[in-house]
Protein backbone atom coordinates (compact mmCIF):
# COMPACT_ATOMS: atom_id res chain seq x y z
CA UNK A 1 0.00 0.00 0.00
CA UNK A 2 2.83 2.15 1.12
CA UNK A 3 4.80 1.79 -2.50
CA UNK A 4 1.18 2.06 -4.44
CA UNK A 5 0.79 5.51 -2.48
CA UNK A 6 4.27 6.34 -3.24
CA UNK A 7 3.48 6.08 -6.95
CA UNK A 8 0.65 8.12 -6.74
CA UNK A 9 2.48 11.27 -5.27
CA UNK A 10 4.80 10.73 -7.86
CA UNK A 11 2.29 11.08 -10.47
CA UNK A 12 0.97 14.16 -9.22
CA UNK A 13 3.95 15.59 -8.59
CA UNK A 14 5.57 15.08 -12.64
CA UNK A 15 1.75 16.20 -13.60
CA UNK A 16 2.06 19.68 -11.76
CA UNK A 17 5.91 20.14 -11.87
CA UNK A 18 5.84 19.96 -15.35
CA UNK A 19 3.45 22.16 -15.76
CA UNK A 20 1.43 20.09 -17.93
CA UNK A 21 -2.03 20.73 -16.13
CA UNK A 22 -1.83 23.99 -15.99
CA UNK A 23 -3.03 24.22 -19.53
CA UNK A 24 -6.61 22.41 -19.03
CA UNK A 25 -7.50 24.08 -16.38
CA UNK A 26 -6.26 27.80 -18.19
CA UNK A 27 -8.71 26.36 -21.47
CA UNK A 28 -11.51 25.51 -18.67
CA UNK A 29 -11.79 28.88 -16.84
CA UNK A 30 -11.22 30.59 -20.64
CA UNK A 31 -14.90 28.68 -22.12
CA UNK A 32 -16.83 29.59 -19.12
CA UNK A 33 -15.22 33.22 -19.35
CA UNK A 34 -15.66 33.78 -23.09
CA UNK A 35 -19.32 31.74 -23.31
CA UNK A 36 -21.74 34.93 -21.78
CA UNK A 37 -19.76 36.95 -25.08
CA UNK A 38 -21.20 34.64 -27.35
CA UNK A 39 -25.03 34.87 -26.08
CA UNK A 40 -24.74 38.55 -24.62
CA UNK A 41 -25.90 38.85 -20.73
CA UNK A 42 -29.00 37.06 -20.96
CA UNK A 43 -29.06 35.75 -17.50
CA UNK A 44 -31.97 33.71 -17.82
CA UNK A 45 -30.13 31.75 -21.16
CA UNK A 46 -26.97 31.62 -19.39
CA UNK A 47 -28.46 29.58 -16.15
CA UNK A 48 -30.42 27.13 -19.09
CA UNK A 49 -26.81 26.53 -21.16
CA UNK A 50 -24.21 27.35 -18.67
CA UNK A 51 -24.38 23.99 -17.23
CA UNK A 52 -24.06 21.89 -20.58
CA UNK A 53 -21.34 24.36 -21.50
CA UNK A 54 -18.99 23.35 -18.61
CA UNK A 55 -19.23 19.88 -19.31
CA UNK A 56 -18.58 19.94 -22.74
CA UNK A 57 -15.80 22.42 -21.29
CA UNK A 58 -14.66 19.52 -18.81
CA UNK A 59 -14.76 16.44 -21.27
CA UNK A 60 -12.19 18.66 -23.49
CA UNK A 61 -10.20 20.13 -21.25
CA UNK A 62 -9.36 16.27 -20.05
CA UNK A 63 -8.33 15.41 -23.52
CA UNK A 64 -5.07 17.92 -22.96
CA UNK A 65 -3.34 15.72 -21.04
CA UNK A 66 -3.24 12.34 -22.51
CA UNK A 67 0.08 12.56 -24.04
CA UNK A 68 1.88 12.80 -21.03
CA UNK A 69 0.12 10.28 -19.13
CA UNK A 70 1.53 6.78 -20.33
CA UNK A 71 4.53 8.41 -23.51
CA UNK A 72 7.07 9.74 -20.45
CA UNK A 73 7.17 6.74 -18.48
CA UNK A 74 7.64 4.63 -21.62
CA UNK A 75 10.49 6.27 -22.81
CA UNK A 76 12.23 6.79 -19.35
CA UNK A 77 12.18 3.13 -18.83
CA UNK A 78 9.70 3.39 -16.05
CA UNK A 79 7.07 1.41 -17.31
CA UNK A 80 10.04 -2.05 -17.46
CA UNK A 81 11.10 -0.96 -14.36
CA UNK A 82 7.90 -1.56 -12.56
CA UNK A 83 7.01 -4.57 -14.28
CA UNK A 84 10.62 -6.19 -13.15
CA UNK A 85 10.03 -5.52 -9.70
CA UNK A 86 6.53 -7.48 -10.37
CA UNK A 87 3.82 -4.52 -10.57
CA UNK A 88 1.11 -5.58 -12.88
CA UNK A 89 0.18 -3.72 -15.71
CA UNK A 90 -3.40 -3.38 -14.25
CA UNK A 91 -1.98 -1.71 -11.15
CA UNK A 92 -0.03 0.23 -12.84
CA UNK A 93 -2.90 1.42 -14.36
CA UNK A 94 -5.02 1.98 -11.85
CA UNK A 95 -2.18 4.12 -10.43
CA UNK A 96 -2.31 6.52 -13.45
CA UNK A 97 -5.63 6.72 -12.71
CA UNK A 98 -5.93 7.73 -9.16
CA UNK A 99 -3.52 9.99 -10.07
CA UNK A 100 -4.81 12.00 -12.46
CA UNK A 101 -8.11 12.05 -10.69
CA UNK A 102 -5.86 14.10 -7.57
CA UNK A 103 -4.07 15.81 -9.86
CA UNK A 104 -6.61 16.85 -12.94
CA UNK A 105 -9.75 16.39 -11.11
CA UNK A 106 -9.38 17.99 -7.73
CA UNK A 107 -7.82 21.29 -9.03
CA UNK A 108 -10.75 20.89 -11.92
CA UNK A 109 -13.42 20.86 -9.28
CA UNK A 110 -11.88 24.21 -7.77
CA UNK A 111 -12.16 25.66 -10.76
CA UNK A 112 -15.55 24.67 -11.61
CA UNK A 113 -16.25 27.12 -8.93
CA UNK A 114 -14.98 30.09 -10.64
CA UNK A 115 -16.45 28.84 -13.69
CA UNK A 116 -19.91 29.16 -12.63
CA UNK A 117 -18.83 32.59 -11.88
CA UNK A 118 -17.53 33.54 -14.79
CA UNK A 119 -20.95 32.24 -16.84
CA UNK A 120 -23.41 33.09 -14.30
CA UNK A 121 -24.70 29.70 -13.31
CA UNK A 122 -27.20 29.44 -10.12
CA UNK A 123 -26.07 28.65 -6.84
CA UNK A 124 -28.55 25.74 -6.71
CA UNK A 125 -26.58 24.09 -10.30
CA UNK A 126 -23.35 24.89 -9.11
CA UNK A 127 -23.49 21.89 -6.71
CA UNK A 128 -24.89 20.07 -8.77
CA UNK A 129 -22.31 20.57 -11.31
CA UNK A 130 -19.83 19.76 -8.75
CA UNK A 131 -21.47 16.77 -8.09
CA UNK A 132 -21.65 15.47 -11.58
CA UNK A 133 -18.32 16.07 -12.17
CA UNK A 134 -17.16 14.41 -8.99
CA UNK A 135 -19.07 11.32 -9.89
CA UNK A 136 -17.65 11.65 -13.65
CA UNK A 137 -14.02 12.53 -12.95
CA UNK A 138 -13.08 9.14 -11.99
CA UNK A 139 -14.27 7.65 -15.21
CA UNK A 140 -12.72 10.38 -17.72
CA UNK A 141 -9.38 9.55 -16.00
CA UNK A 142 -9.68 6.22 -16.68
CA UNK A 143 -10.60 5.99 -20.28
CA UNK A 144 -7.85 8.91 -20.48
CA UNK A 145 -4.93 6.29 -19.65
CA UNK A 146 -6.74 3.97 -21.62
CA UNK A 147 -6.30 6.24 -24.77
CA UNK A 148 -3.00 6.87 -23.36
CA UNK A 149 -1.86 3.46 -23.17
CA UNK A 150 -3.21 3.11 -26.75
CA UNK A 151 -1.80 5.75 -28.29
CA UNK A 152 1.76 6.11 -26.69
CA UNK A 153 4.24 6.30 -29.06
CA UNK A 154 1.72 6.94 -32.31
CA UNK A 155 2.12 9.93 -35.02
CA UNK A 156 -0.34 12.39 -33.80
CA UNK A 157 -1.47 10.78 -30.20
CA UNK A 158 -3.51 14.22 -29.06
CA UNK A 159 -5.83 14.48 -32.17
CA UNK A 160 -6.23 10.30 -31.96
CA UNK A 161 -7.23 10.29 -28.49
CA UNK A 162 -9.65 12.91 -28.77
CA UNK A 163 -11.43 11.12 -31.83
CA UNK A 164 -10.86 7.74 -29.80
CA UNK A 165 -12.06 9.60 -26.25
CA UNK A 166 -15.02 11.94 -27.09
CA UNK A 167 -17.15 8.93 -28.46
CA UNK A 168 -16.98 6.77 -25.52
CA UNK A 169 -17.09 9.84 -23.21
CA UNK A 170 -20.76 11.12 -24.48
CA UNK A 171 -23.04 9.15 -21.96
CA UNK A 172 -21.13 10.81 -19.67
CA UNK A 173 -21.66 14.19 -21.11
CA UNK A 174 -25.53 13.16 -21.99
CA UNK A 175 -26.15 11.90 -18.15
CA UNK A 176 -23.99 15.21 -16.95
CA UNK A 177 -26.28 17.64 -18.91
CA UNK A 178 -28.97 15.52 -18.12
CA UNK A 179 -28.89 16.56 -14.12
CA UNK A 180 -29.84 19.97 -15.04
CA UNK A 181 -33.05 19.11 -16.67
CA UNK A 182 -36.30 17.90 -15.18
CA UNK A 183 -35.61 14.53 -13.40
CA UNK A 184 -31.92 15.40 -11.99
CA UNK A 185 -32.03 12.68 -9.63
CA UNK A 186 -31.98 9.84 -12.45
CA UNK A 187 -29.58 11.44 -14.45
CA UNK A 188 -27.49 11.46 -11.13
CA UNK A 189 -28.06 7.57 -10.66
CA UNK A 190 -27.33 6.86 -14.71
CA UNK A 191 -24.16 9.09 -14.52
CA UNK A 192 -23.15 7.43 -11.20
CA UNK A 193 -23.76 3.70 -12.78
CA UNK A 194 -22.60 4.78 -16.34
CA UNK A 195 -19.26 6.09 -14.53
CA UNK A 196 -18.89 3.02 -12.03
CA UNK A 197 -19.06 0.56 -15.32
CA UNK A 198 -16.49 2.71 -17.03
CA UNK A 199 -14.22 2.54 -14.41
CA UNK A 200 -14.35 -1.06 -13.46
CA UNK A 201 -12.93 -1.63 -17.01
CA UNK A 202 -10.44 0.67 -17.65
CA UNK A 203 -7.77 -0.70 -15.37
CA UNK A 204 -8.08 -4.12 -17.42
CA UNK A 205 -8.52 -2.10 -20.83
CA UNK A 206 -4.81 0.26 -19.84
CA UNK A 207 -3.36 -2.64 -18.52
CA UNK A 208 -3.74 -4.80 -21.70
CA UNK A 209 -2.48 -2.11 -24.05
CA UNK A 210 0.19 -1.03 -21.48
CA UNK A 211 1.48 -5.19 -21.85
CA UNK A 212 0.78 -4.76 -25.71
CA UNK A 213 3.71 -1.81 -25.63
CA UNK A 214 6.52 -3.84 -24.46
CA UNK A 215 5.58 -6.72 -27.00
Amino acid sequence: MKGFSALVSREVRTAWNGGGLWLPIVFYLAVAALFPFVTGPDKILLGKTGGGILWIAALLASLLPIERLILPDREGGMLDQLAVRGWSDEMIACVKIVGQVIAFGLPLLLASVIASALIGLPEGQLFTLLIGLALALPALSGLGVTIAALTAGLRGASALGGLLLVPMAVPLLIFGAGTFGRTPGNAMQLLAATSLAMLAVAPFAAGAALRALRD
